[in-house]
């Protein structure tokens, strides 16, 4: 939908995987057993999201170089930005929008309870950032790039390299979540959940571009990585 509430954009389903995806098999036991319900009118509760314009955020919030330690550590890996643009299908930017990311450390490890792979824990580092939107829908990271890992989806299944991103704001009705894949890495096509996809082009909406004019010299690489939250141009969101 706009940011002006004016217009909703009816989402196309064939878009997005079926729910009941046996290739993927975590999707089996949770996929839903009954038919969707059709919404005909929308209210204004689906019309509006929340206002994040007031938020106070921490000065390393979206940095994940230093969030974790507060600068007395730094993390191993490849350090990158990660950025990019929250839009509608019209491409007007939404501001003041809420972005939030996790994901593993440069070894496929997550900071987690119940991650038991072998690859051990960054001390310097949490993996997990936020930040807002400014006023033209741009946000901004500073990360390490994470490593893929295996998980038991068969006898030799790995997750490529991905951050996840949450987005909730106020052109948004309900939180969104995607994962940001990278540009040119072979286990893109291999990945199971990947393969839920249908459409060639939705798996693009999930690819963060190299970036070298954004890149830091003898720093960081930068990826960006847009975000479009409605309509045709929509990028794919797994909880939608």
């Amino acid at each position: 939908m706009t940011h002006d509430n004016k217009r909703f954009v009816a989402r196309d389903r064939n878009w997005h995987p079926p729910a009941y995806a046996p290739g993927y098999k975590t999707s089996v036991a949770r996929s839903p057993q009954q038919a969707l319900m059709s919404m005909q009118q929308p209210t204004v509760s689906e019309l509006t999201g929340p206002d994040f314009s007031h938020l106070r955020l921490g000065p390393y919030d979206n940095d994940l170089l230093m969030n974790f330690t507060q600068g007395e550590g730094l993390p191993q890996g490849e350090r990158i930005i990660m950025f990019g643009r929250v839009m509608d299908q019209f491409g007007k930017p939404v501001p003041h929008t809420l972005v939030e990311m996790w994901q593993a450390n440069a070894g496929g490890r997550y900071r987690h309870k119940k991650d038991a792979y072998l690859a051990p824990l960054d001390p310097h580092f949490g993996g997990v950032g936020r930040c807002l939107t400014d006023d033209q829908g741009f946000y901004r990271f500073r990360t390490i790039k994470p490593g893929p890992y295996p998980w038991p989806n068969d006898v030799n299944s790995w997750r490529p390299a991905h951050i996840h991103v949450s987005v909730t704001g106020p052109s948004t009705s309900t939180r969104l979540i995607t994962q940001m894949y990278f540009e040119g890495d072979p286990l893109i096509p291999l990945c199971p959940i990947v393969h839920t996809l249908k459409d060639p082009e939705a798996v693009e909406t999930m690819v963060g571009r190299l970036d070298m004019a954004n890149s830091r010299p003898m720093d960081c690489l930068a990826y960006r990585f847009d975000i479009v939250v409605r309509g045709e141009l929509q990028t794919y969101f797994e909880n939608q």
